[in-house]
């Protein structure tokens, strides 16, 4: 009888710890909206104590979910486990995830607590979660690090307290396959209740072996994994979902193993992933890299065509991506351009269907073709919309090798235009520096890309920037085919983020 692996997603938790990678509450509902279409078993939300922020996204993401479950981290303590609860009662399936370190250093240096006391409270406060929530799940923190006899010890008193998950976590991703293998299948031999209660992993990938580690747990019969999309995390990251799930799929032979997950979903979850943190995902990464699918050399072509077996193992359709080809034009109708978008997974509503469709004109009379991409960058764009503060009127650059850039720049608030001239070390630099005195303030630029989104000499440019103001970075995206106009539009784009987020926690 084939075995069925749990994916629990920590996207938005773990993964937008990592520098730079935060997202706005639109942002995160248009995630959490793809894992579930994607149908991932758990959602982890966020942690709710985090900040007024992160509990009012995990509020949302839980009157928003109806079908995966929607967890909040917490520490082992009540304050904590109160402000999760709080979140995460909205849920249809609410889930609390509660932890507590178990690793000598850890217990030493960070708690300053005896084995007892830290057994103790992890039981206490397991007990304490099951009074708001039916469904709670305890981590040992640094567990791969833990004495194993301790660990067991800790998770018997746990799953008597309530715990019916408990995640053995790899947090510095120190652990090899062989030891991690070894580690899960000492828990399920020597807990004695290990019976009630699933076991979950948490690998992270600082020595390049969080996905090897994860399928390694699979293996020794754990049954629940946490990934993330495109492996984003803290330092090093994540096991990658998209890595584990098609190891899985394409290797059932052997594993055994069987998946709830629409892997069809995969990559429109990538690329979201990255266009709303700013994180690229490398040419050459596994499953979702451009070149994923790409064969470049003359034998690899020729065993292709002779049959697709030969050097593709998985077919680009099971991850949900399709063909990149030449579709639409000037002259396309509404039809055909609303059957290229359910082709590639999108269904929008009317009105985003109607602005769409205007761009999508806007931007055939400056290109001759328009490729799938340009459509996903399109329909992006709109969907991550968030409430235009400043809105960009006009712009005028003067630069050359002879003479010092300016940037002429028009924006609009509300019903007043606001103009303003800055002189810089480039066009781009001008610009941001004229919408800087525009808007009366000033921003640490942490991060500044550019990339063409399709081939040709008119693709469509796409800029990403990352700005910051007091320890708070915010993410910005711009589309056009004038690559300082795209510039400009993602410096606007993170601004009125910035904006936006102080109004909701002022609300």
């Amino acid at each position: 009888m084939t075995r069925n692996i749990k994916i629990f997603d920590t996207t938005l938790r773990d993964g937008e710890q990592s520098p730079g990678c935060s997202m706005n509450l639109k942002e995160k509902l248009e995630v959490a909206e793809q894992l579930e279409k994607m149908k991932v078993d758990v959602i982890e939300a966020g942690f709710a104590i985090a900040s007024p922020g992160d509990f009012n996204s995990v509020r949302e993401i839980a009157r928003l979910v109806k079908n995966s479950t929607v967890a909040s981290l917490a520490r082992a303590l009540p304050q904590d486990i109160d402000r999760a609860y709080e979140a995460v009662k909205y849920a249809k399936h609410p889930r609390i995830h509660t932890f507590i370190a178990t690793s000598d250093i850890h217990m030493k240096y960070k708690l300053k607590a005896t084995e007892e006391e830290v057994l103790a409270q992890a039981a206490k406060m397991v007990a304490y979660a099951k009074k708001f929530c039916g469904d709670v799940e305890f981590s040992a923190e640094d567990a791969s690090r833990s004495r194993p006899e301790f660990l067991y010890r800790v998770f018997e008193a746990v799953i008597k307290a309530g715990a019916n998950v408990i995640n053995v976590p790899d947090t510095v991703g120190y652990t090899t396959p062989e030891e991690y293998f070894r580690l899960i299948q000492g828990i399920r031999e020597n807990v004695p209740n290990i019976d009630k209660a699933e076991i979950s992993v948490h690998c992270h990938n600082d020595l390049g072996m969080a996905v090897a580690n994860t399928l390694s747990a699979v293996a020794a019969g754990a049954s629940q994994v946490e990934v993330t999309i495109n492996g984003i995390g803290e330092r090093a990251g994540n096991a990658a979902l998209e890595e584990v799930a098609m190891a899985l799929k394409t290797r059932r032979d052997v594993y055994g193993i069987g998946l709830n997950l629409d892997t069809t979903q995969i990559y429109h979850a990538s690329r979201l992933v990255s266009k709303v943190t700013g994180m690229k995902v490398q040419h050459n990464k596994a499953i979702v890299g451009d070149n994923a699918f790409a064969h470049e050399s003359g034998i690899h072509q020729h065993g292709m065509l002779a049959n697709k077996e030969t050097y593709e193992i998985m077919t680009p359709e099971s991850i949900g991506l399709t063909q990149n080809k030449l579709v639409l034009g000037k002259h396309s109708g509404r039809h055909a351009f609303e059957d290229r978008l359910r082709h590639l997974g999108y269904h929008l509503e009317k009105e985003k269907l109607d602005q769409v469709f205007k761009e999508f004109k806007e931007l055939a009379d400056k290109k001759k073709v328009i490729y799938d991409k340009d459509l996903e960058a399109l329909v992006a764009d709109k969907k991550l919309e968030i409430k235009e503060i400043y809105q960009l009127k006009e712009f005028v650059i003067n630069c050359g090798n002879v003479i010092t850039s300016t940037a002429n720049i028009k924006l609009k608030r509300e019903e007043i235009e606001l103009e303003e001239v800055a002189k810089g070390f480039g066009p781009v630099d001008a610009a941001f520096k004229a919408i800087e005195a525009i808007v009366g303030d000033s921003f640490v630029l942490e991060d500044y890309a550019l990339q063409a989104v399709t081939e040709g000499e008119d693709a469509l440019g796409e800029a990403t920037v990352k700005i910051k103001k007091n320890d708070e970075v915010y993410n910005g995206r711009g589309l056009s085919t004038d690559v300082v106009e795209a510039s400009i539009k993602a410096y606007v784009n993170a601004i009125n983020k910035m904006f936006s987020e102080a109004a909701m926690l002022e609300e």
